[in-house]
């Protein structure tokens, strides 16, 4: 009976044993997440409840309200509302653009397969800057597109496309296809080729297969992708600055120029970034919901 109790407590001890040493592997991811991301969430929270400085930063003396009611202003209201109407136009076009390249990739032969992906992260291997400055030489009325579109007679004069909404957007969709792309490609890779098979020979045609098994069977992919393209699209504002040339405010420059630009007003740059990140965790929480609710029908 001893020898019985002895063999129970240690393989007791065998399954705990896991169990530290897991909570032991997250200790500096925790550690991370706190000292780069909470940390810093709450600091921007204190700051967006305090008075501007007479020379920039912050009053401790009392707390306010006020940030939170000029966010309501129309003038930021108005470029809150079109920093969300442009992120979402980026992310449907990224969709529309990246769920094919993503399909073919995770159907490609094996041998072929890394190539494709390589062809997707090369951008990367290229200076964020750089990338965004080269649609300047593309965009401008003397770049190669104009230029192009000159030669073949398409158009008599050059088209003013650099500095507007739609030089906008195009670097926009160029700089956050590959994260709409990559997570499609992870969940098409594990989608099981028989059942697209199956439906097929039950009589479905191959756009209610695609719309009734494809697109279910690889929504945690479109998910993610969603929220890698819309969350950033939404707060980012080098690509608005340089192919906007400061016509085309989005919500991250307005930020941007409160807290280090001629505006030195840290507490609003601080309530206008929260709000942000409120913004974030409701379309977190939706695109979350509509998992579960997808789930829960397979």
């Amino acid at each position: 009976m001893r020898q019985g109790a002895t063999s129970f407590t240690a393989a007791a001890g065998t399954q705990r044993a896991p169990g530290r040493a897991g909570t032991l592997l997250l200790l500096p991811l925790v550690a991370w997440a706190t000292l780069f991301v909470v940390a810093p969430a709450a600091i921007m929270l204190v700051y967006s409840f305090l008075e501007r400085g007479t020379l920039g930063g912050v009053e401790w003396s009392t707390a306010t309200l006020e940030n939170y009611a000029g966010v309501g202003n129309p003038v930021y209201l108005r470029i809150v509302l079109r920093s969300i109407l442009y992120a979402g136009i980026t992310t449907l076009l990224c969709l529309a653009a990246g769920y094919p390249v993503a399909y073919l990739i995770g159907r490609a032969n094996l041998r072929y397969r890394n190539l494709l992906l390589m062809a997707v992260m090369i951008p990367f291997w290229t200076s964020f800057l750089i990338r965004t400055y080269a649609w300047v030489t593309i965009l401008k009325s003397q770049g190669f597109l104009n230029s192009s579109l000159l030669a073949f007679g398409f158009i008599q004069q050059p088209l003013e496309m650099l500095y507007t909404p739609g030089a906008v957007i195009v670097g926009l969709v160029y700089t956050f296809l590959p994260f709409m792309i990559l997570p499609i490609f992870t969940s098409v890779e594990k989608l099981d080729g028989a059942l697209i098979e199956a439906a097929l020979d039950l009589g479905a045609g191959p756009v209610r297969a695609f719309s009734r098994v494809i697109v279910p069977l690889t929504s945690p992919g479109i998910s993610a992708g969603v929220l890698l393209v819309f969350v950033p699209a939404l707060g980012i504002y080098a690509v608005n600055d340089i192919l906007g040339g400061g016509r085309v405010d989005m919500i991250g420059n307005i930020i941007e120029n409160q807290i280090k630009g001629n505006a030195r007003n840290w507490p609003f740059g601080a309530a206008l970034g929260t709000a942000l990140l409120f913004s974030f965790a409701v379309v977190y929480y939706f695109v979350n919901r509509r998992q579960r609710v997808a789930e829960g029908r397979a």
